[in-house]
């Protein structure tokens, strides 16, 4: 598993030239720049942010050790209050991958923690991610810039 950044990061990411960042702002409706893990607090006043998922949203996950630089992906579908499926690049290095589940695994039901597919096995993969949530399009219902 490896990271995503927009130009750069560090740690054990894959710096390749597909990165998650800059794949999700030209399939999605959020053009934020910067490493993946920073568009949640970058969309502060520009996008309305979200516990729950909606199609066209972009999921972003927190930096870790296993994500120097965090994740972001693009919710294609919501399959249930615990179920979506992704658009993402860069999840199995130099990849781009569709209708990936992802699950939510939180004691909340609050998406903060969640399982996500893992092709290599075929199966859910066993590492539980942190996440912030859901970042929505500007053009959201009642969204107010």
């Amino acid at each position: 598993m490896t990271a995503c950044a927009d130009g750069g990061g560090t740690g054990r990411s894959w710096h390749g030239r597909l990165q998650c960042a800059p794949w999700a702002r030209e399939h999605s409706s959020i053009a934020l720049r910067g490493q993946a893990a920073s568009w949640w607090a970058n969309a502060r006043g520009e996008y309305p942010r979200a516990s729950l998922p909606e199609p066209g949203s972009v999921l972003v996950f927190r930096a870790t050790s296993r994500l120097p630089d965090g994740h972001v992906s693009v919710v294609r579908s919501v399959r249930g209050s615990r179920a979506i499926l992704v658009d993402q690049a860069n999840w199995n290095p130099g990849r781009i991958d569709h209708a990936v589940p992802v699950v939510d695994v939180s004691a909340g039901n609050d998406w903060t923690r969640v399982r996500v597919w893992w092709s290599p096995t075929g199966t859910m993969g066993r590492t539980v991610y942190s996440t912030y949530g859901f970042i929505l399009p500007a053009s959201h219902p009642g969204w107010i810039s």
